[in-house]
């Protein structure tokens, strides 16, 4: 019996989507490779032996992990409140980040959701979400579900507004529309079903491990660099560190007394500490990628 059909767990992933390539780049920085002769595969196995994949429609996934056919899961939030899913919530994964918006025509007088009339058609795929903010805001309004480009409806006359997620806002633009609410900021989140084995707890604490890790890098430079040792003090107050720099002393063919500092730093930090370091003489800087940082 092939693997996939035995011990390994399941991560589901979406197959479609904007989160497509930001989940396949995380799990490549996590070193978790997929092994797969065919991209069409829906169950793939990866270089972790524990784990498997999974590819299904991200609106999908939160009902799939909810009934605990797989272990993890990697949606996005506005997809998993559509869900009304009961699961938990392990990380926000900061990507795939976006608007669900309240959005009306151009031509349209109305500037906030106060002003939508009683019984306005929205058009959306966020059928839940929809009714609840509505129903919050105390109006009735007549929902059209749709499962393609919502951007569209209100152009053939089937709509007077829609909720749908924005990113750049052009799509809206080019199809003459306008948000006038961000209802909801979604991004990509981990999800688990509320009651794991030990075995899928394991895989589920690793997995989060090296994905807090691999986060935990994103923006960060590791930087080497030799101090003369009068002015280690000065350049130690600095630096930033984690916990504090690491620092080592240098055997000197001069004689002169100088020391190896080594620590992480905010890349957009970089630029102008670099340049305080080189005037208080510091040389031999070094700037390296990060891949992990585990606490």
């Amino acid at each position: 019996m092939s693997r996939c059909c035995n011990s390994a767990k399941l991560l589901a992933i979406p197959s479609k989507g904007r989160l497509v390539e930001p989940t396949l780049a995380l799990l490549s920085s996590m070193g978790i490779r997929l092994i797969s002769a065919d991209e069409r595969a829906l169950v793939v196995q990866t270089s972790w032996p524990d784990l498997n994949i999974v590819r299904l429609r991200p609106e999908d996934i939160p009902g799939i992990v909810e009934s605990e056919a797989a272990i993890m899961g990697i949606t996005g939030l506005d997809y998993l409140l559509e869900s009304e899913a009961n699961v938990n919530v392990m990380l926000d994964l900061n990507f795939g980040k976006g608007k669900l918006v309240l959005a009306v025509p151009e031509s349209s007088k109305i500037t906030s959701p106060e002003e939508i009339p009683e019984g306005a058609r929205i058009a959306t795929k966020y059928v839940n979400i929809t009714r609840r903010f509505f129903s919050e805001l105390g109006k009735s309004v007549k929902i059209i579900r749709v499962s393609g480009s919502v951007e569209v409806i209100p152009l053939l006359g089937a709509a007077d507004a829609i909720v749908d997620v924005m990113s750049t806002g052009t799509t809206l633009r080019v199809h003459g529309l306008r948000p006038v609410h961000v209802i909801l900021e979604t991004s990509a989140r981990l999800i688990t079903p509320r009651r794991l084995s030990p075995e899928a707890e394991y895989i589920v604490n690793k997995f989060t491990t090296f994905a807090r890790a691999v986060l935990e890098s994103y923006g960060k430079k590791l930087i080497l660099m030799n101090v003369p040792g009068e002015v280690l003090e000065r350049v130690l107050k600095e630096v930033p560190a984690m916990e504090g720099p690491m620092i080592a002393k240098i055997y000197s063919r001069t004689g002169r007394e100088m020391w190896e500092v080594l620590t992480a730093v905010a890349e957009e930090e970089l630029p102008d500490l670099i340049m305080r370091l080189k005037l208080l003489g510091v040389k031999d800087i070094l700037v390296l990628n990060i891949e992990k940082v585990i606490p």
